[in-house]
């Protein structure tokens, strides 16, 4: 299917809705999380980066949220995509509160070298998750948070609770080799994932190149689409993991329709984000039922984007942002 013309800024805007919902817990630092969804003749798409991104960066996002509402998405290998839960780096005690709201999960996603926390912090919530289970795989994101011998230290002492991965342990592709190499030569067992060092860079298949990841983790917003970022899978050469950007289920629904158009999907995806909202812009939320969700098509709910709108003022500030993003992709 070719890719679709960039729709005109009047026709964006015409099914342009901004909403502010809020979190269950505070993620990424925040208790509310903002979106501009747009419906086109497709459906409906998603546009969220997060207000610290630049234009230009925020322009990948721009390009998937059209290629939802414009074109739609790849035919699916799979019906139903096992999807992980996660633990925002909330104090130990809470980790069985957060859990609760995923249901049976067998893959779990843990926060950890949060701004402000110690590695005793997260050992701790490390803990308590495999206590409350025990046949779980886990994996952990540190988001770029450590340098290269913090990370070599924590994920040796954070490996004794079994380890499927780390994500993103340090921000550098040279960092991530480094640390690659320095866990294989003593023996720990925690392979190493890139996230940001796959969609924040100029060049996706970079860390791949650099031999500095065992696995790549891959978000239809921050690559452009569905489309872009199954060809980047392809050329990576690498196991893939599908993850959310924190996107209402407008945004899930392209992270699944990714998930479900990869040829090979050996872990659990990071698409049960969700969980972590009060609400939702459609009356039944794409959740994980019994450590999974089923593909299917959605719509947001009238009712729901008047009762989350955002202030005039902030919907003032995004309609703004759309504009400047969408005269970048139509110079």
């Amino acid at each position: 299917m070719p890719t679709p013309a960039v729709p005109d800024f009047e026709e964006l805007l015409a099914g342009a809705r901004v909403v502010s919902l809020p979190m269950r817990v505070k993620f990424r630092g925040i208790m509310e999380r903002e979106s501009l969804l747009l419906r086109g003749p497709a459906g409906w798409g998603e546009f969220c980066p997060f207000p610290e991104y630049g234009d230009a960066e925020a322009s990948n996002w721009l390009a998937a949220a059209i290629e939802a509402g414009w074109q739609g998405f790849p035919a699916p290998l799979r019906p139903v995509i096992p999807v992980n839960a996660t633990v925002p780096a909330v104090a130990a005690e809470r980790v069985p509160e957060v859990l609760a709201r995923f249901g049976r999960v067998d893959a779990v996603k843990v926060k950890v070298a949060e701004q402000g926390q110690t590695l005793d912090d997260d050992a701790a919530r490390l803990d308590a998750v495999r206590s409350a289970l025990p046949d779980a795989a886990i994996r952990v994101d540190a988001n770029g948070g450590w340098d290269v011998p913090t990370a070599i230290k924590a994920l040796t002492r954070l490996a004794v609770v079994g380890l499927e991965y780390a994500e993103q342990p340090v921000p550098t592709i040279d960092g991530l080799a480094e640390v690659r190499r320095a866990v294989q030569s003593a023996g720990t067992p925690v392979l190493i994932a890139a996230d940001e060092s796959v969609r924040k860079e100029s060049d996706p298949l970079k860390v791949a190149r650099a031999g500095a990841a065992d696995l790549v983790v891959v978000k239809v917003a921050p690559l452009g689409g569905v489309r872009r970022a199954l060809d980047i899978v392809a050329q990576a050469g690498l196991p893939a993991v599908v993850s959310s950007a924190l996107d209402t289920s407008v945004g899930i629904r392209a992270g699944l329709a990714l998930a479900a158009a990869l040829p090979e999907l050996p872990y659990a995806c990071g698409l049960g984000t969700v969980s972590l909202f009060e609400s939702d812009v459609i009356t039944d939320p794409l959740v994980a039922d019994d450590g999974a969700i089923r593909l299917r098509e959605v719509a947001a709910d009238a009712g729901l984007l008047e009762q989350y709108a955002a202030s005039a003022e902030r919907r003032d500030w995004w309609l703004a942002r759309l504009r400047r993003v969408h005269a970048l992709l139509t110079p």
